[in-house]
């Protein structure tokens, strides 16, 4: 089984800090970002089955 390197994760967390500073709301974006990055990284475990 091949380790994840965390980008999905890192990507997720920078988009939603950048949604966050936008919008004034920082805890919503990163929350967002956790949530969009945990989902990309199980899409790609997917894929590789």
């Amino acid at each position: 089984m091949e380790k994840d390197d965390g980008s999905s994760l890192g990507i997720g967390i920078s988009l939603g800090l950048i949604y966050g500073l936008v919008f004034d709301n920082l805890a919503l974006g990163l929350a967002l970002g956790v949530a969009l990055g945990s989902a990309g990284v199980f899409v790609r475990k997917k894929k590789k089955k």
